[in-house]
């Protein structure tokens, strides 16, 4: 796949993208096994469909309100996380 952003791929190449989520993403989680691979289901449906793409917006971080920077910060501090995993 080219390295294009991700607003200018077509619904092939949409269907073609491997999603990975970062380890610990769902750590947080509130729900059943069942239900989080529902939601795992259909967030990969949403982007092979265009879904995703078509309900996607960007962010302004000069915008955003305080629940937003908090979830941000979450994001930030997971991902710090994960990056100091190692695989054993």
């Amino acid at each position: 796949m080219t390295d294009k952003k991700f607003e200018d791929l077509n619904l092939d190449e949409l269907k073609d993208l491997k999603i990975e989520f970062a380890p610990g993403c769902f750590d947080q989680f509130e729900g059943t096994q069942e239900e989080l691979d529902g939601l795992i289901a259909e967030i990969k449906r949403m982007f092979a469909s265009g879904e995703a793409q078509a309900l996607a917006r960007p962010l302004d971080i000069d915008d955003l309100d305080e629940e937003d920077i908090e979830i941000l910060e979450k994001f930030s501090e997971q991902e710090q996380a994960a990056n100091k995993r190692t695989l054993q």
